[in-house]
């Protein structure tokens, strides 16, 4: 690499760091000084930049080659962003890809945007000596930052995706992080290198795979996203294994989550966004009030007690749409009114489960029973019959790498 962009690199990594430190997202020393010492653009050669407006298909692309001088610029640009980095389509392989336009297929691998890094190796706690695992590392940015801070030979990552896990180890040996991709199914951990004193999931799941608990060491975390069929209001699952041995896990509603497992069919209220403007639907009184976005506590049992909801968050007025049902609400500007339509009135059931979670306590965070080992895994926000109760999703139907 020529002097002068490394030079540039070195600059826009500090840049980076000082923004997400000043931001209040980065606060871990060592985590910090990984992120100044790694050349993340060994890890991200190219991206993929979405040329389309939403709904179109197929989709138009442009790949940004790191290599072409007139990519270069943009191409710096967005790695060192905090946006996600488009590397894959369609499961196709990594090496000469096509610079420029291309039309068509879909994202199957990304590398996660660095605040959501950040936050998850510190929300686990990751230190020096840890052995530590990392299920879906797509190109091995957070794997790498990981092994830097553990140091080498105790970073493993386990990637479904041949061409990803070639791709991803080869870049990582050229930086030299010791750092290892093993291909398989991220669903069944990685047993020959357990227990683990940190495990991270780069991929939501609907409950917790019994294998992830199975190989945490004794005082270990292991950190996931919960994922339902709506994007619009993740769970983080915050996993503890005492030194004692018994397992804890805390659920808390968080602003943005990891992708789901391959398998998952997100809902969408794109569908809907033409006809809802059209057509708002008929005005009606309302005791609840647009809740605040923030009310992580509430959107997250929205998730599960009013399923099959999305939101529309490029909407002017709070849009929820069911679009399986064919039904949406439009909350006033504080008028005191909702506009609903559809055989599903969806605000009616946000305004009971308000009425359920306000006497439960406003709960923001949740309690899951793992213990059942391969039987259901139950929420709860506390005891007492006021209590938020639901039972998390099964693995099953999720399909699985070919042998």
């Amino acid at each position: 690499m020529p002097l002068d962009l490394r030079e540039t690199t070195s600059r826009r990594r500090a840049d980076m760091a000082d923004r997400l430190t000043a931001d209040g997202v980065l606060t871990d020393k060592l985590l910090r000084d990984a992120l100044l010492r790694l050349p993340r653009e060994a890890l991200l050669p190219h991206a993929y930049v979405r040329v389309s407006g939403p709904g179109a298909d197929p989709i138009d692309w442009r790949l940004l080659d790191g290599s072409h001088p007139d990519d270069q610029e943009e191409w710096l640009d967005l790695i060192h962003s905090d946006e996600s980095i488009l590397l894959q389509r369609d499961g196709e392989p990594l090496d000469a890809l096509p610079h420029g336009p291309v039309t068509g297929g879909h994202m199957t691998s990304m590398s996660t945007y660095t605040p959501a890094t950040v936050e998850a190796l510190q929300a686990v706690g990751l230190g020096p000596g840890h052995w530590y695992l990392e299920l879906g590392p797509g190109p091995g940015v957070s794997l790498a930052l990981a092994a830097a801070v553990t140091g080498p030979g105790l970073a493993t990552g386990v990637e479904r995706d041949g061409h990803m896990t070639a791709f991803a180890q080869r870049n990582l040996d050229r930086l030299g992080v010791g750092a290892t991709v093993v291909e398989g199914d991220a669903l069944e951990g990685h047993e020959p290198r357990a227990p683990y004193d940190r495990i991270h999931s780069g991929i939501g799941v609907p409950c917790v795979p019994a294998p992830w608990v199975e190989q945490l060491a004794p005082g270990g975390r292991l950190l996931t996203t919960l994922a339902t069929r709506t994007p619009s209001w993740p769970g983080q699952l915050l996993v503890t294994r005492t030194p004692a041995g018994t397992v804890e896990a805390v659920l808390r509603g968080r602003p943005r989550g990891y992708r789901p497992v391959l398998g998952y069919r997100w809902l969408s209220a794109l569908g809907h966004r033409a006809r809802i403007k059209a057509d708002p639907g008929r005005a009606r009184p309302t005791r609840l009030a647009p809740p605040p976005d923030d009310a992580y506590g509430f959107w997250l049992a929205a998730a599960y007690l009013a399923p099959g909801l999305v939101r529309d968050f490029q909407a002017e007025s709070m849009t929820i749409v069911a679009p399986d049902d064919d039904s949406w609400a439009v909350a006033g500007p504080g008028d005191g009114t909702v506009r609903v339509c559809g055989p599903r009135d969806v605000w009616a059931e946000l305004e009971e489960l308000h009425a359920r979670w306000e006497e439960a306590g406003r709960p923001e965070s949740y309690t899951v029973d793992l213990t059942a080992g391969t039987g259901a895994q139950t929420v709860t926000s506390g005891a007492g019959p006021k209590a938020l109760t639901w039972t998390l999703p099964a693995l099953a139907g999720i399909p699985r790498p070919r042998p």
